[in-house]
């Protein structure tokens, strides 16, 4: 365990994939929030600070979880059944420690490990940035099912121009909202925050 400022710290945590890491604002008595991030990115994207800000302002724990490839300086990412292992194992070591209720979400692959795992994990409800419904230009390879989430309630906060899947393509059950821009949500992270708060405030969550 590594302290970072008074605010954040990062902790290490086991999994059957090595050790992952997690930029953790505690001291929350909401709850506990767990943010995934994209395959070739990292926590420190614009939407998933911005979102992770937002929420730890309000009360909430929020870890910004790297996946073990990260750790290890890797870009390309495991195998899912590694990745959702190892988010699993993540949230079981936190959970203890934050009894609230579990939020779990994050950008892209991020958002698709929330999601499959969601039952496995105990989640309340799942947050989606940019959520990848299908590769550009193959429309027929959808992930829709993933959006199942076991049944949990899902907030989906994707770009107008984005070419893994504009909100209109999304199909019915989770909650989407557009924001301007494209996948990156980059100059959308405001508008992303705010509409997990609002989407979060109209939830029962137990």
């Amino acid at each position: 365990m590594v302290g970072k400022t008074p605010r954040s710290k990062v902790l290490e945590a086991d999994t059957p994939g090595g050790i992952a890491r997690v930029h953790l604002a505690g001291g929350g008595d909401r709850g506990l929030v767990l943010l995934g991030h994209g395959a070739g990115g990292g926590v420190d994207a614009p939407d998933l600070v911005a979102v992770a800000d937002a929420l730890h302002g309000l009360g909430w724990a929020v870890g910004r979880v790297e996946q073990p490839y990260r750790v290890r300086g890797r870009r390309a990412p495991d195998r899912a059944p590694v990745l959702d292992a190892a988010w699993t194992a993540v949230a079981a070591a936190l959970r203890p420690d934050h009894p609230g209720p579990l939020v779990t979400g994050g950008r892209s692959s991020g958002a698709r490990v929330a999601c499959r795992t969601a039952a496995v994990t105990g989640a309340a409800v799942v947050i989606c940035l940019a959520f990848p419904l299908r590769p550009p230009r193959r429309p027929e390879t959808s992930r829709a099912d993933e959006l199942a989430a076991g049944g949990r309630p899902v907030l989906v906060v994707q770009g107008e121009r984005d070419p893994f899947g504009t909100p209109a393509d999304f199909p019915p059950g989770p909650h989407v909202v557009g924001v301007p821009g494209d996948y990156s949500l980059r100059r959308s992270a405001t508008a992303a925050a705010t509409a997990v708060v609002d989407w979060l405030a109209g939830q029962s969550l137990t």
